[in-house]
């Protein structure tokens, strides 16, 4: 039984190629719970979250954003799944956006909104968009999903 256990840890760490990945954003719950990790619970968490946004997912690092995903589990969903449909999106200009575009983004509230056009105003605009982590209570772990949405130009 020991052998039998070492190979399925085997075949389930082997890295699989784009085209034999099932696309995330449409992935059953039955699919997801096949992932080491996931069970009813978060698969239903998954879709959920994936769902609430009109035409789902726009990149693999939104998964950070589904409360008691550990990097491990989202690892492990990886290693089966990836975005092959992401949905499109119009990126908003960091350097003319208004308070009401920028809430339009997950993570940003209006407080932070009237923050980043703040600082934006100070400095003549932003010449990078890292430097949103400036900005008083910036949320730096949502960097990386909050410059899906973004652009400089």
């Amino acid at each position: 039984m020991k052998s039998s256990q070492k190979s399925t840890t085997i075949a389930n760490t082997s890295t699989k190629s784009f085209a034999q990945k099932i696309d995330l954003n449409k992935a059953t719950a039955t699919q997801l719970q096949k992932v080491h990790g996931i069970g009813a619970f978060y698969s239903e968490q998954i879709i959920r979250f994936r769902d609430s946004f009109e035409g789902g997912f726009i990149s693999d690092i939104q998964l950070q954003g589904i409360s008691g995903l550990t990097p491990e589990v989202i690892e492990n969903i990886l290693k089966e799944f990836t975005l092959k449909t992401p949905r499109r999106i119009d990126k908003i200009n960091l350097n003319t956006a208004t308070i009401d575009q920028l809430v339009t983004i997950q993570y940003i509230d209006y407080e932070l909104a009237y923050e980043i056009i703040e600082l934006r105003m100070l400095r003549d605009g932003y010449s990078s968009i890292e430097e949103l982590t400036k900005v008083k209570e910036f949320p730096k772990e949502k960097l990386e999903i909050i410059k899906l949405y973004l652009s400089l130009n």
